[in-house]
């Protein structure tokens, strides 16, 4: 097959590849934007139970559109469903699962992920819509693994996986594995250690997209 002729996945197919990997029972948090995806990817039969920070536990897949309810959102302001069994709670409430050690994984988005596990994935502006600290840097140091999921490369082509972070850092050496576009990868002790790639793309054309040193 041709270097030429693979296609990097969509926000819906990268959501799906995490979706794969997560175990059953885990307690999990999903940050915003691609991350809360992924509820709607998790076998029915597997029972992995979402947290959103602003106060539920048990999130579900996104509704239908005529099963919408107005007042059940996530973090992100999305809509979601509850699992039955399902929970809501204050913010004090919330934040003491995330700080309390509670939560097995969180899945954020990213901008830059450093070889050696720092993450930069945190954005302010004064512009209403815009990205927001939140809780990121409790969410980055509370859960026990930390997986990124993000284009592997910017609009213009620069490099997402990095030997160093150029960003101010959300948490330093919180990241476990990063899932991008292109590769899932695992953070380790050697750097980053490519788990899969999209069909089409060679180990050598991902190490041409990425900076850091990568490892079969």
């Amino acid at each position: 097959m041709s270097e030429t002729t693979y296609k990097p996945l969509g926000r819906s197919g990268m959501a799906a590849r995490v979706a794969q990997d997560i175990p059953g029972g885990w307690f999990v948090n999903l940050g915003i934007g691609i991350p809360t995806l992924i509820a709607d990817h998790v076998p029915a039969e597997r029972e992995v139970i979402f947290h959103s920070e602003n106060g539920i536990l048990g999130v579900g897949p996104a509704p239908p559109k005529h099963r919408e309810n107005p007042w059940l959102v996530n973090a992100s302001s999305q809509r979601v469903s509850l699992h039955p069994g399902g929970s809501f709670f204050d913010h004090a409430m919330s934040f003491a699962i995330v700080r309390g050690g509670h939560l097995n994984l969180c899945v954020l988005g990213g901008f830059q992920v450093a070889e050696n596990g720092d993450l930069a994935n945190w954005a302010q502006s004064a512009s209403p819509g815009t990205g927001q600290i939140g809780g990121a840097m409790d969410l980055a140091v509370g859960a026990k693994e930390v997986w990124v999921v993000m284009e592997h490369t910017t609009k213009e082509g620069h490099a997402r996986v990095l030997r160093r972070c150029t960003y101010p850092l959300t948490a330093p050496g919180c990241v476990t594995r990063v899932y991008t576009n292109l590769a899932a990868l695992d953070v380790t002790e050697r750097g980053f250690v490519v788990r899969d790639i999209i069909p089409g793309l060679s180990f050598e054309a991902l190490q041409d997209k990425t900076e850091a040193k990568l490892h079969r």
